[in-house]
């Protein structure tokens, strides 16, 4: 009887470990621009950011971050894909005054996409 407690027991504590290991990779992935980028009103040079975003939909926010550094904030619709996305991008559009503004990150491996709402990406 203690042995079968001290299994359960055992399991139970993996199980939340690593449910709190995967859960806290989740909302994270990585993102390489390819081009310079207007996001919030910021200019983001060409490199390489991280992305985290905070909740679970349909409204999240998200930061991205060069190093350590949060270079931009900002809110985003969370929106379900088909399939994982095979590997980390983004699309942009053009603004009158030549300049790219994100709309859009599909972060490497994950099934979803964080779209920015247009009057937000547009600033």
């Amino acid at each position: 009887m203690k042995i079968s407690r001290a299994v359960t027991f055992l399991f139970g504590a993996a199980f939340l470990v690593s449910a709190g290991a995967i859960a806290g990779e989740t909302n994270k992935g990585k993102l390489q621009l390819s081009d310079k980028i207007d996001v919030e009103g910021k200019s983001l040079d060409r490199g390489s950011y991280t992305v985290e975003w905070d909740g679970s939909g349909p409204t999240v926010q998200v930061k991205l971050l060069q190093g350590k550094e949060t270079v931009a904030t900002f809110p985003a619709h969370l929106t379900e894909q088909a399939s994982a996305n095979p590997k980390g991008a983004y699309s942009t559009s053009a603004e009158p005054n030549g300049s790219l503004s994100l709309t859009a990150i599909y972060p490497e491996g994950k099934r979803i996409a964080l779209q920015l709402e247009h009057n937000q990406a547009s600033r």
